[in-house]
């Protein structure tokens, strides 16, 4: 998760915004410390009462900030009205904005997230998944580019779209495939090892 920068107005909306009854974090974020996977609703998770650790919650949890609470989006914005965590995060060789949808089909439904989208699209990559079946390699994912661009990925395999049709078929470069499955090994073995909480 990126940071941003020390604007003075996005800092004093940050400073007034609490999580209140918005909890679509402890759905999408994977804790580690609590055997928890990403995508799936966390066992201490109480709905509008809140957390049930929260004293005690994993340093994860506690660190967590997505762009609404950093000030960073409109107040009408939080997670829970969107239908999506919004965060920007660092791929590397620059930043782009990943948009979580909390359900399957939530971006499509999500004027409002389809606006934060498109604020951003023309600085950075806006990549769209969604919170289910994450260990799936193979599972769909979205970016969206500037001037119309979308780019369609499952597995291997990318659509490009430019002004919504259809425009271009290909397979990732074999390099990036190759990146690919070493990653999808590399988090495969890690996640292996992660002990049930309790």
């Amino acid at each position: 998760m990126a940071e941003l920068s020390q604007d003075p107005e996005r800092v004093r909306r940050a400073a007034n915004r609490s999580c209140g009854t918005c909890s679509h974090c402890c759905t999408v974020l994977r804790v580690d410390e609590l055997a928890k996977p990403a995508g799936r609703d966390c066992i201490h998770q109480r709905g509008e009462r809140g957390c049930s650790i929260h004293a005690t919650r994993p340093p994860v949890c506690r660190g967590y900030r997505c762009l609404w609470l950093q000030g960073g989006l409109e107040d009408d914005e939080r997670p829970d009205r969107t239908g999506g965590i919004v965060d920007l995060e660092s791929t590397g060789i620059g930043v782009q904005l990943s948009i979580r949808e909390v359900r399957r089909g939530a971006f499509d439904e999500s004027p409002a997230l389809q606006s934060i989208a498109e604020r951003y699209r023309n600085e950075m990559p806006v990549r769209i998944s969604d919170a289910e079946d994450v260990m799936n390699p193979d599972r769909p994912f979205r970016v969206l580019l500037p001037d119309g661009e979308e780019q369609r990925v499952s597995g291997d395999r990318i659509e490009v779209y430019r002004d919504g049709q259809l425009a271009e078929e290909r397979v990732l470069p074999w390099a990036e495939r190759i990146g690919r499955r070493v990653s999808l090994w590399w988090r495969s073995r890690k996640l292996r090892h992660i002990k049930p909480a309790g």
